[in-house]
């Protein structure tokens, strides 16, 4: 029993030895990724800009107010979507309009359901007020830069690209649970995405941001084609490769808002995400074990007893951590409110990390916005 002990403790070694020259080669990515240099245009075309809205949340005003603050000398449609004319989206939307009344702001209050995916929904009602061949839609807890649309337009403009998408870094909007959502974001999500970009394994596109033309849309036969589909932005990513068109990522981030005030609120958040990419991706999200550098390394030390190799295997993958982290937040300018997290956070993030990874294989359902849904294996999802 020994023996066997041993040799999984040593088995678990070797993938904290493989977690940490992953950590360590996501860093160098990362910032190689971020030094690029942006595409050049200065044509500035008309531009729609889709938000589709779905009740209050913190830091909601100051999200919208990112948009209105945009420095584009183009013309710029916003078009803003709830699904009832109370909702409390709603009303941010006209305090911005009061705020701002020389911007053109509309908002799109249809209750109608295309299908069980309403944030899809709400962008089917919206689209027939985009008067603008160019949509950018983003999500609602996304906040962004002032050059943020002339960086989206340019990569846009560039020879074969379809769909351009952008990486975001977690904000915690307030309180522990927040802040580590916000860090799962920034040190895990945005690393995974850089090396899985740069090294070609991976055309991702994110919900943060996705930009194209309406002959895009249309040839992906509207936004309706993904009325059921849970991961929207993967599947429109999906169909954008299918017509032989590449996903553009620049070289800059958004901010995501992270809001979880609580621990059910971050695992139900987390574990949907975690579920469907399994479902879509499986392979893929396999392998992403050997991510969790610093969990294996604990399980290996507890296998092995404080031994000289379980001890440096422990200390290789907090190093690793750090630095990543820390380049990170170099590469991506995040610095105080906008920082996603302490060093010190860093741990007891990624043990849930793992925890969250382990529990995605329970089960094929999902919470999303109080209701429980089954992910097929195609993505799409049917009531629980």
């Amino acid at each position: 029993m020994t023996l066997i002990l041993h040799a999984l403790g040593y088995l678990f070694l070797a993938l904290t030895g493989g977690g940490v020259l992953y950590a360590l080669t996501a860093a160098v990515l990362v910032r190689r990724f971020m030094a690029r240099a942006l595409p050049a245009d200065t044509s500035y075309p008309a531009v729609t800009l889709l938000k589709p809205l779905s009740g209050d949340e913190p830091g909601l005003d100051g999200a919208l107010a990112s948009f209105a603050a945009l420095d584009y000398p183009g013309p710029v449609q916003m078009v803003f979507g709830v699904h009832a004319a109370d909702d409390p989206a709603a009303a941010a939307v006209r305090r911005l309009q009061v705020a701002h009344p020389a911007l053109d702001i509309a908002l799109v209050a249809d209750p109608r359901l295309a299908g069980i995916n309403r944030k899809i929904s709400n962008l089917i009602n919206m689209t027939p007020s985009a008067r603008h061949d160019i949509l950018v839609l983003s999500d609602s807890d996304i906040a962004v830069e002032p050059d943020y649309l002339s960086r989206i337009t340019a990569a846009l403009a560039q020879p074969g690209v379809g769909v351009v998408t952008c990486l975001y870094t977690g904000t915690p909007a307030g309180g522990l649970w927040s802040r580590l959502a916000a860090m799962a974001v920034s040190y895990q999500f945005l690393p995974n995405a850089v090396l899985g970009s740069s090294l070609g394994l991976a055309q991702p596109c994110f919900g943060s941001t996705i930009a194209l033309t309406r002959a895009t849309l249309a040839a992906m036969g509207g936004f309706e084609a993904f009325a059921d589909r849970l991961a929207d932005d993967f599947e429109i990513g999906r169909a954008a490769r299918n017509l032989g068109l590449t996903i553009a990522i620049p070289p800059m981030t958004v901010r995501h808002s992270c809001a979880e005030a609580s621990a059910g609120e971050l695992f139900d958040h987390e574990i949907r995400w975690g579920r469907t990419i399994r479902l879509i991706e499986g392979a893929g999200y396999l392998g992403s074990a050997v991510t969790y550098a610093l969990p294996l390394s604990l399980i290996a030390l507890a296998l092995l007893g404080p031994t000289l190799p379980a001890l440096a295997g422990l200390a290789a993958a907090l190093s690793a951590r750090l630095v990543l982290k820390m380049q990170v937040d170099a590469a991506t300018g995040a610095r105080g409110p906008h920082m996603a997290g302490n060093l010190w956070l860093l741990p007891l993030r990624d043990v849930l990390s793992f925890a969250v990874f382990l529990a995605s294989f329970a089960s094929n359902s999902v919470s999303w916005r109080g209701r429980r849904f089954r992910v097929q294996p195609d993505g799409v999802l049917t009531h629980h």
